[in-house]
């Protein structure tokens, strides 16, 4: 490897540093990827305005990446020259939770971005390679980046905990990657789905891929406007922002016995909130934690895609260079425009 360009945080809140840092190493059951995409995420925003506490000046964020392996440990299956993608908990393998299958509370998970260095950089040292998943010829490293964290969160928050039927109203509150993700997945198993946003663009664009309701969020009662739509109440509600108002909304906007589904990421001064508990007492509603996705389950996630099941072209909206990715950052402070920013360009 040739010194590598990396984008990293210096302080909090300001431009991110395009540094020359030193090569990754790469760990005996892991590998060393030339990153081929890296996707912008709201987490990633988290720690860049300092309320993560796993972030801290001196990082390389990260996350949601896939490359092609330039390096491979001696316990690692992985050949140099093969394309993969990955998950962002990499999980160790061999702890009670993650021989139960349940790999995303991996008691030794490792996060690039968060603790671990992350992939704003030409390469990323990938512990615990068995995590990796073959990148399919059909799919564009972009697309892949885009999915690596918002599709699979969704997917696994929609079929591995809410288990979503066919025919099922499911409300979506925030239609950022996530919301688009569980707006596609959602359609795509039969749901009839309802986004809320407060951006007039991300409510049109998000009907124009198939939700059957728009709620804008700055006029009404969210919940009782779904209520209505719904005739007694969504079955399964999503919220993807990680604050207070939405997460309040997703809760009152459950019929009986509906399940809430808690993706947005709650930390900083969102760690707490005020919730409205009798909703919950009342409606006997169950509430869903979710984080990330498996990595056994890429492969079936990937076929969906693959064949067409599932359409995730929509979640990327635009490529950008290494260099212009803090404005990308910069712009989660507010409303965004629909669509994910993915990185592409390493040496711009």
């Amino acid at each position: 490897l040739s010194p590598m360009r990396a984008a990293v945080l210096r302080a909090y809140r300001a431009p991110l540093s395009l540094e020359t840092v030193a090569d990754p190493v790469c760990e005996p059951d892991g590998v060393v990827l030339k990153v081929l995409a890296c996707g912008i995420c709201r987490s990633d925003w988290h720690g860049w305005v300092g309320e993560h506490p796993k972030v801290k000046p001196g990082d390389i964020p990260g996350h949601e990446y896939c490359g092609e392996v330039v390096e491979a440990g001696p316990l690692a299956k992985w050949r140099v020259g093969e394309r993969v993608i990955a998950p962002f908990i990499l999980a160790c393998g061999d702890c009670p939770e993650c021989r139960s299958g349940q790999t995303t509370t991996c008691r030794a998970q490792r996060v690039p971005g968060f603790g671990d260095r992350g992939a704003y950089a030409e390469f990323v040292s990938v512990p615990h390679a068995h995590n990796l998943t073959r990148l399919p010829e059909s799919l564009t490293p972009a697309l892949a980046a885009g999915l690596g964290c918002r599709v699979t969160t969704a997917f696994h928050a929609l079929t591995g905990r809410a288990a979503l039927q066919a025919g099922e109203w499911l409300a979506v509150h925030g239609t950022g990657g996530i919301g688009l993700s569980c707006l596609l997945i959602g359609k795509a198993l039969g749901a009839r789905v309802i986004v809320v946003d407060v951006v007039p663009e991300k409510l049109t664009h998000a009907k124009a891929l198939g939700a059957e309701a728009a709620v804008d969020a700055r006029h009404g009662d969210v919940a009782a406007q779904i209520i209505e739509i719904t005739g007694g109440g969504a079955h399964v509600s999503v919220e993807a922002l990680g604050i207070e108002t939405t997460a309040n909304a997703s809760l009152r906007c459950l019929r009986p016995l509906g399940r809430h589904v808690q993706v947005g990421l709650p930390v900083g001064h969102t760690a707490t909130m005020q919730i409205d508990v009798n909703a919950i007492y009342m409606r006997q509603l169950s509430v869903f934690g979710t984080r990330g996705m498996p990595a056994w389950r890429y492969p079936t996630l990937l076929s969906l895609i693959e064949t067409g099941r599932v359409d995730v072209s929509p979640i990327v909206a635009r490529t950008v260079a290494l260099s212009p990715a803090p404005e990308d950052l910069r712009a989660l402070d507010g409303p965004t425009a629909p669509g994910v920013a993915v990185i592409t360009d390493f040496t711009g």
